[in-house]
């Protein structure tokens, strides 16, 4: 489970986050919005553990996201906007690669299983990931993040670069990881898509949590109207 509680964090006296509290169980899906600046990926920085909070407590399955941070990240599965991979090596190594740099060692059959269920074609596992557009770099850092059966995901954009179809099997992937117990915070700027995956939404502006709903309550045109109000003030 993810809790933030009354958690504020400053860089050069500059509020990035005021009294932020959330809270995601297992199970369950929680969508951030925010524009740039907002506090999304500070948010997810303190919860890996890069970051720690001036005030408040920040916590995974009860343990302190800065103080046991080598304990939280063996919970957690992190996709960023931007995946960094080895660009001489394939998709399939790549993905070897850090399965065994977490520990876990995987058959090439159970890899490519990863790759195709996260959207790889078959056909592009084996070429080295410098002829890889951005989409199908993004598909292997969630394969990477999938293979982990993570207690928590972590997941900051991760539909950049993702066309409409690798979005929706994502947002498939999300609701079936969430089914079998895991605690998800996606932060995006994504309205529709957030609108789609989430359980629940934050809408977040200048580090402070204007407000949270279900999205069962709003529909996408409501929610959009509803956050650019929330911008313009």
């Amino acid at each position: 489970m993810i809790k933030i509680n009354n958690t504020s964090i400053s860089f050069k006296e500059k509020p990035a986050l005021s009294n932020l509290s959330l809270e995601v169980k297992p199970g369950e899906i929680l969508g951030l919005l925010g524009a740039n600046g907002a506090g999304k990926s500070t948010t997810i920085n303190m919860l890996l553990g890069f970051l720690k909070s001036d005030e408040g407590d920040v916590s995974i399955n009860q343990l302190d996201c800065y103080d046991e941070r080598a304990q939280v990240r063996r919970l957690v599965g992190y996709i960023p906007e931007n995946v960094n991979l080895y660009p001489y090596l394939s998709g399939e190594e790549n993905l070897d690669y850090f399965c065994k740099i977490s520990g876990i060692e995987y058959s090439s059959s159970e890899l490519k299983n990863f790759l195709e269920k996260c959207g790889l074609p078959l056909k592009d596992h084996n070429k080295k990931i410098s002829e890889y557009s951005k989409g199908m770099r993004q598909k292997v850092g969630i394969a990477i993040a999938y293979a982990k059966k993570a207690k928590v995901y972590l997941l900051d954009e991760p539909s950049s670069g993702l066309d409409p179809m690798a979005s929706n099997e994502l947002t498939i992937l999300l609701k079936e990881l969430a089914k079998e117990g895991a605690s998800i915070l996606m932060a995006s700027h994504d309205i529709f898509r957030v609108r789609e995956v989430c359980d629940r939404i934050g809408i977040l502006k200048q580090g402070k949590l204007m407000k949270e709903l279900k999205s069962k309550a709003i529909t996408a045109n409501q929610l959009e109207k509803l956050y650019l109000n929330f911008m313009k003030d």
